[in-house]
């Protein structure tokens, strides 16, 4: 039998204050609910927009699909006193970044995925998207890694609106008139082509870049847009920056070093 995660009278409480502050602040609108399992250990694997999307998504899914949401949450959150408490007694599980703790914390998740049938929100980019049109990047692979470890479905989520009211790197929030907030979740992730094989850094770039294609396309359903064929890579980008910021100071020297002669 499946685990309780949770305390009934504080998911309770969170659940009703959640839920009238995004009745009163957006628009909701949800699709594809019935591919969200009714029941069972499920990874929901969603693109990151905003800060506040955390809220939305679990709107979405403890609403739209009838599952109570749960989320791997960054240490640092959860050493709040108040969201620490709130966070243990609604099941969410925490995890430290680059850290040896990281790992212990998707074993926790796995277990809660395989013993408790739990349904876990992963945001495989791991942070919100720097794409300038706002379009899923490239993502880690430990997502793919505990989809195939865990034999779950993992379910893509595409959401858009969140960034009219906080967009990411902002502190102004935008709450009036209500937002629209729309969902779209697609079948399960077909991994099969991937099951039985070691768990290469090949096989899980594979494995990530194939959810990430269901969350995009999805995303574009809403956006009836076409998204980039070549996802935005966050890494690149910075490496690229980095490499542009040390050709600006080298010139800047050599000029510096004209003048003076």
């Amino acid at each position: 039998m499946a685990k309780q995660r949770e305390s009934r009278w504080v998911k309770a409480v969170v659940s009703r204050i959640v839920r009238f502050f995004l009745w009163f602040v957006t628009k909701p609108e949800w699709r594809g609910t019935q591919n969200v399992p009714a029941e069972g250990g499920v990874i929901i694997a969603a693109n990151h927009l905003s800060t506040v999307d955390p809220l939305t998504v679990a709107h979405f899914l403890y609403i739209g699909a009838r599952r109570w949401p749960t989320f791997t949450m960054k240490d640092a959150v959860m050493r709040i006193p108040v969201v620490r408490s709130v966070a243990s007694s609604t099941g969410q599980i925490p995890i430290k970044r680059g850290s040896t703790d990281a790992v212990k914390a998707l074993h926790e998740a796995e277990l809660a995925l395989t013993r408790d049938g739990a349904s876990v929100i992963f945001y495989p980019e791991g942070t919100c998207t720097r794409d300038p049109h706002l379009w899923p990047m490239t993502a880690k692979t430990g997502v793919a890694r505990l989809a195939l470890t865990s034999g779950v479905p993992i379910v893509p989520v595409a959401h858009w609106g969140e960034q009219h009211i906080l967009p990411y790197g902002e502190k102004k929030v935008s709450l009036f008139p209500r937002k629209r907030v729309t969902f779209n979740a697609g079948p399960p992730v077909d991994l099969s082509a991937f099951e039985g094989k070691p768990l290469t850094a090949t096989v899980l770039t594979e494995a990530t870049e194939a959810i990430m294609r269901e969350i995009t396309r999805l995303q574009a359903e809403i956006r009836e847009e076409e998204p980039p064929a070549v996802p935005y890579d966050l890494k690149r980008a910075r490496i690229e920056a980095a490499e542009a910021a040390k050709r600006d100071e080298h010139e800047s020297d050599n000029g510096k070093n004209s003048t003076e002669a």
